[in-house]
């Protein structure tokens, strides 16, 4: 019996082209994809880190304890993040910025310098002490030390800039010495304010308040740079 072939159906220009351009579309697709999946897995990585932080403490927290609850693999977890303190860095990140729009909101007001400062370190003060447990774990970490964690100097200079931006204003206005550069004012206001916490979040125990230090804290600056 003589064997008949059907030859596939040729493909026209219009054929082609639709091919190609849904080839295209799909190349297009897939790195989309990915990226939207390994952006899923790394803050499923920082959430179920920060999780742990809090519920276990930094010391007891190992990145064996991470990768088990999302079932992977520890080398999947280094591809995002080199240890868990770099887990950590992301949070001090955040806090540096959410630091830098506080103290834009503080520029925008027309508040002497002491109400901005009051304002702007209590509400720190309030969201450090409703989250110890995290906060602890930063501090020990040395996430928001920009001399140990070098990824948070960008933002931790954008805070600082600031920062100096409302002591330049308040020369300006009389409200505080000029004896003083800015940079040492901003220097020695936020080298008070981390001190405290650091205090606070490590070594203090019992009901010890937070903002009551900081308040205390910030007043005994303002007493100082008087004009």
């Amino acid at each position: 019996m003589a064997r008949f072939e059907v030859a596939p159906p040729k493909r026209g220009p219009k054929r082609r082209t639709l091919m190609k351009l849904n080839a295209a579309a799909h190349m297009q697709e897939v790195p989309g994809l990915r990226e939207r999946k390994k952006a899923r897995l790394r803050q499923q990585i920082i959430d179920t880190s920060i999780r742990l932080f809090r519920k276990q403490g930094y010391e007891k927290t190992r990145v064996d304890d991470i990768v088990k609850i999302l079932e992977i693999s520890q080398p999947t977890f280094f591809r995002y993040f080199p240890s868990k303190d770099a887990v950590l860095r992301d949070v001090g990140k955040l806090g540096f910025e959410c630091v830098a729009e506080r103290l834009k909101s503080e520029l925008s007001t027309k508040a002497d310098t002491t109400e901005r400062l009051h304002r702007l370190y209590h509400a720190m003060a309030l969201e450090v002490e409703a989250d110890r447990a995290l906060w602890k774990a930063v501090v020990l970490s040395g996430a928001m030390d920009p001399v140990r964690s070098p990824e948070v100097r960008g933002v931790e200079g954008v805070a600082v800039s600031r920062l100096r931006e409302i002591l330049a204003q308040g020369q300006e206005r009389g409200e505080i010495t000029s004896v003083f550069p800015v940079v040492h004012l901003a220097e020695f206001m936020e080298a008070l304010y981390h001190t405290v916490v650091r205090q606070w979040t490590v070594d203090l125990t019992g009901p010890h308040k937070l903002t009551e230090r900081v308040d205390s804290a910030v007043e005994f600056f303002l007493r100082g740079v008087k004009p």
